[in-house]
């Protein structure tokens, strides 16, 4: 079942075009990435479907519902969730207090307690600094509770924008390892990531983005192993 669909998606900024028809599907359970160049229009592209970016063209559909128009506060209430790039963390707030801000919609306060318990399981550095003021930790740690944190929206579909970016090798395999987990935990992810190795080495899916056009997609493992893949991203 398709949990997210993208079709013929066109946006950009101002006058300058950057999505040309882009065609995504998530399917339900499915961790997918996306990958490509800086300037290929990946970012673009999870803000426009987020909705912080209004789509010149195309459609959304997040279970079945047209969602290409709803305002970004009001997409988390129906499952989309997004952890963007920068981490944009409450840094005068302690952990727990970031966590509980990530809980604003209706479903996800139901479950406060339960998936607070859930993410200090994922996480047990959160927990153990549960009352320390966000802005003084470590970027690694940071980065986990930025993802932490969209976890408590309770989210049926969560992208992320550009996990490992700044994060130290040991931290990176930390964290794509609580991306294996979620994925087999059934959640549906999407990952837009520049460190193509990784992203597609967890991913049962893969796109690649070339230019605000999809140029190349299919299974994650069958897309590592394509030549044009391999040349431009994985130096082999």
């Amino acid at each position: 079942m398709t949990a997210l669909e993208i079709k013929n998606l066109e946006s950009g900024y101002g006058e300058v075009q950057i999505l040309w028809g882009v065609d995504l599907n998530l399917e339900e359970g499915r961790l997918t990435s996306l990958v490509g160049t800086n300037g290929a229009g990946k970012t673009t592209l999870l803000r426009t479907v987020m909705g912080t970016l209004k789509p010149w063209g195309g459609s959304v559909r997040l279970n079945g519902k047209d969602v290409s128009n709803l305002p970004a506060h009001r997409k988390p209430d129906l499952g989309l969730v997004m952890v963007p790039e920068g981490r944009q963390l409450f840094t005068s707030m302690s952990v727990e207090e970031n966590l509980e801000m990530g809980a604003t919609n209706a479903r996800a306060r139901l479950k406060l307690d339960d998936n607070l318990e859930r993410v200090y399981e994922l996480f047990p550095r959160l927990k153990e600094r549960r009352d320390q003021q966000s802005g003084t930790l470590s970027g690694g740690e940071q980065q986990m509770l930025a993802v932490a944190r969209g976890l408590m929206a309770d989210p049926s579909v969560i992208m992320f924008d550009e996990l490992s970016l700044g994060l130290a090798p040991v931290l990176v395999l930390n964290l794509f390892q609580t991306l294996r987990q979620l994925k087999g935990e059934g959640l549906t992810m999407l990952l837009v990531e520049q460190n193509v190795h990784m992203a597609l080495s967890v991913s049962d899916y893969a796109y690649v983005l070339s230019e605000g056009r999809v140029s190349l997609e299919g299974p994650a493992h069958e897309v590592a192993s394509t030549e044009s893949v391999q040349k431009a991203y994985l130096g082999i």
